[in-house]
């Protein structure tokens, strides 16, 4: 089993540029999980969404190629993919010749679902789309959409995770609703640097006091965790805690180092939704 502390996070580092699907790092994502009371099936479903600004290739004629990469890894995989060996990993391309970007793209494909899978003993996909210069102009910049839980003056005193915080009327009618705040922050486990993110909560059931919840979300503000394991700590918590009829968590975080990450989990099968980013990445 790898761990972070094996990774090249927090560590001097040279920047291979010729083609290297070696230096891809798994983290295993079950002794998280653990923590949480995640021992045998999922109870969620969801994906990471990826995305990489700074993907580079030379095509056969030598004449420097870039695109932007959307890469979606399913929450079902054993492994989450640590981030700097996924930009180690990019860097490799920048010398190397290939004969397309649909090379590329399968490439891209086929390493990241060896590295997401790993130790399995099933095997599945990971989903690859790159975005050329033609296409630049057209991305668009969109912020969650919901009720900004932001709004509201509040007094916080927690910061680490602290789900008694959350709590729900249950006496009250079911409601449907989406909540939205800016105020996410967490830190990198290995390095201790500051992970900044949006997060929106989709949820049906009882009304879920959005106070508690607020300040539940700024709890994190000093916990240590990736990404991916500060969503499912929020989905299980809210689950738990608040017991909705149905839950969906996401998170975009801004980048680092031309990554980022954007972890979805739902109680219920969701299409994804579009790879759109935020002011903030």
């Amino acid at each position: 089993m790898t761990t972070p502390e094996q990774s090249q996070l927090g560590k001097t580092t040279a920047y291979a540029d010729q083609y290297d699907p070696g230096l891809l790092f798994p983290i295993a994502r079950a002794p998280a999980r653990a923590q949480i009371g995640i021992v045998q099936a999922l109870p969620f479903f969801g994906a990471d969404l990826w995305t990489a600004y700074e993907l580079s290739w030379l095509n056969p004629r030598g004449k420097p190629q870039v695109a932007i990469a959307q890469i979606t890894v399913p929450c079902e995989t054993p492994n989450l993919i640590e981030s700097k060996s996924l930009k180690l990993y990019l860097n490799s391309f920048n010398g190397t010749r290939f004969a397309s970007s649909e090379a590329v793209r399968e490439r891209l494909r086929t390493d990241l679902a060896a590295c997401a899978w790993i130790g399995s003993s099933q095997s599945g996909s990971v989903g690859v789309r790159l975005i050329g210069p033609d296409e630049f102009a057209a991305q668009p910049i969109r912020e969650l959409d919901g009720l900004l839980l932001d709004r509201l003056d509040l007094e916080c005193t927690h910061y680490h995770p602290a789900p008694e915080l959350l709590h729900a009327a249950h006496d009250e009618a079911p409601v449907s609703e989406t909540l939205v705040s800016h105020l996410l922050k967490s830190n990198c486990p290995v390095t201790g640097q500051p992970d900044w993110g949006s997060v929106q909560i989709r949820y049906s059931g009882a009304p879920i006091a959005q106070a508690g919840l607020l300040q539940y979300i700024v709890s994190f503000r000093n916990h240590d965790g990736f990404h991916e394991q500060c969503v499912e700590r929020m989905f299980i918590d809210i689950w738990q805690r608040c017991r909705p009829i149905e839950l969906a968590v996401y998170a975009r975080y801004t980048r680092r180092g031309g990554l980022d990450i954007n972890p979805l989990r739902t109680s219920a099968p969701l299409a994804m939704p579009p790879n759109l980013r935020t002011a903030r990445q």
